[in-house]
């Protein structure tokens, strides 16, 4: 019995060092991916492991029902405030020279203008941080709307970008940003925030830089790469401070980084940045009928300027369903709207319709044609004075009580309003005949200027750039 005994110890002691002895071919750890370069491009090295022949034992410890109790493993948790998160997130080459301390006085000594910005940005923020996050992207790009547009998705430079990113017209429809005569992509939170990642994304992905890529966003791609060929051919640096540029992208990277030093570390400014939390201020609700703007406000329990924030890219007093299905609204007021939508009892909910003109025509005859005044034409459609409008542009009209069918979706996705110069009339003069122009070259007229190209509906120039 002794003997059985022994024997079975020894099997137990060979099957154990069997066990410990490591695999000589067992496969590597995967790679990891780095999650601060888009796309996860960037790799990380795989973990450690411990070496053929090396024992790992001595350097683990059962877990006794004491430790598992004893409660001293601490959860991770995320930061309570929004503005720690994107402390926490920063990526990019910090840039440090004259022009960023310039811009870190110009912003400090205008606390009020930062404190305007960062209330306004409160609404937005925690949506950009979560799309750079997911796309493993740096979180200071979520300060750039700052330097772009003070976080104002109104805003409308005087080259004609519009929106909180700035988007150019035809760069927005590059990147699918919608212009049509009822809505503006380029000022919607959601489309214009995604199609700037992807293009700070595409750019990072050409030259390798967050800063080139942050020139290229603000002068072009075209003109970026022009000038670091010419560098090369000189043999110079091809760096963001070695290339020449245009004043305002010389100092577009030096405004983001004073921005991104002072959120960093907002007492050493002596400025105070307001309380986001660190969670969701709106979300989306669908839309299956037309409505009004301002009833859908009111549904919502939200103040018109409140819901026009949120949803920019309407430029009209109705919401086009087949062209615009969802709509954001803040977190809690989005049960309460779905609510008083379903217990409407107030009848139609657009006052508004679509109707294209047959012919072109003057606005007073248009106006005429759909029971308007002439001024409320123009100012619901905002149609200039001298012009004419053109067959087949939708104009925004009032709908008839009898009227139930809602836009037609190829109408609220595509419609346009296109305009013609008013070609003066040439005058008479005695006997009928057409009076010359002074110059000799014809009838008075002739020379009119050709038709010009109609603004973008909804368009309008905004007061030139602060400094900031």
């Amino acid at each position: 019995m002794k003997l059985l005994s022994v024997l079975g110890l020894a099997c137990l002691l060979w099957l154990t060092g069997c066990a410990s002895t490591p695999v000589g071919n067992a496969p590597e750890a995967p790679p990891l991916l780095d999650m601060r370069v888009p796309g996860g491009a960037g790799i990380k090295a795989a973990p450690s492991r411990a070496q053929p022949g090396l024992q790992a034992s001595t350097d683990l410890l059962p877990i006794t029902t004491e430790h598992a109790a004893s409660g001293v493993v601490v959860p991770l948790a995320p930061p309570a405030d929004l503005w720690e998160r994107i402390r926490r997130g920063y990526a990019m080459p910090d840039l440090d020279n004259q022009l960023v301390h310039d811009r870190e006085r110009w912003y400090s000594s205008r606390p009020d203008y930062i404190l305007r910005m960062t209330e306004r940005s409160r609404k937005y923020m925690f949506h950009i941080v979560e799309e750079l996050e997911l796309r493993g992207m740096p979180t200071e790009l979520a300060l750039l709307p700052f330097v772009e547009s003070a976080f104002n998705p109104q805003a409308v430079s005087s080259a004609k970008a519009a929106g909180m990113w700035q988007f150019m017209p035809a760069t927005g429809r590059t990147f699918e940003l919608k212009q049509n005569a009822f809505r503006d992509d380029r000022r919607d939170v959601l489309a214009s925030t995604r199609a700037a990642l992807d293009y700070l994304q595409k750019l990072y992905g050409m030259f390798g830089d967050w800063q080139l890529a942050l020139a290229s966003y603000n002068w072009g791609e075209g003109s970026v790469g022009r000038a670091i060929a010419k560098n090369q051919r000189a043999g110079l640096g091809t760096g963001y401070t070695d290339l020449t540029m245009p004043m305002e992208t010389r100092f577009y990277v030096p405004k983001l980084q004073a921005i991104k030093n002072i959120v960093a570390n907002p007492q050493a400014f002596n400025s105070s940045l307001p309380q986001i939390g660190n969670h969701p201020y709106f979300q989306t609700v669908d839309i299956t009928r037309d409505i009004d703007v301002a009833l859908a406000a009111k549904l919502a329990e939200v103040a018109l300027e409140d819901f026009k924030a949120l949803n920019p890219s309407a430029n009209r007093p109705v919401i086009l369903a087949a062209g615009t299905p969802q709509i954001l609204l803040p977190w809690d007021n989005a049960s309460i709207f779905q609510n008083n939508l379903q217990a409407y009892g107030g009848g139609r909910l657009a006052s508004w319709t679509v109707w294209l003109a047959p012919t072109t025509m003057r606005p007073a005859d248009a106006a005429k044609r759909v029971g308007m005044s002439e001024a409320q034409l123009r100012s619901v459609n905002n149609i200039p004075a001298r012009v004419l409008i053109k067959a087949g542009s939708s104009l925004l009209v009032p709908r008839s009580t009898r009227f139930e069918v809602d836009v037609a979706v190829h109408v609220a996705n595509n419609g346009q309003l296109s305009l013609a110069s008013e070609v003066a009339k040439p005058k008479k003069g005695k006997g009928g005949k057409a009076v010359r122009s002074k110059t000799g070259k014809g009838k008075a007229g002739a020379n009119s200027a050709r038709p010009k190209t109609s603004k973008p509906a909804g368009t309008v120039k905004r007061k030139k750039k602060t400094p900031g």
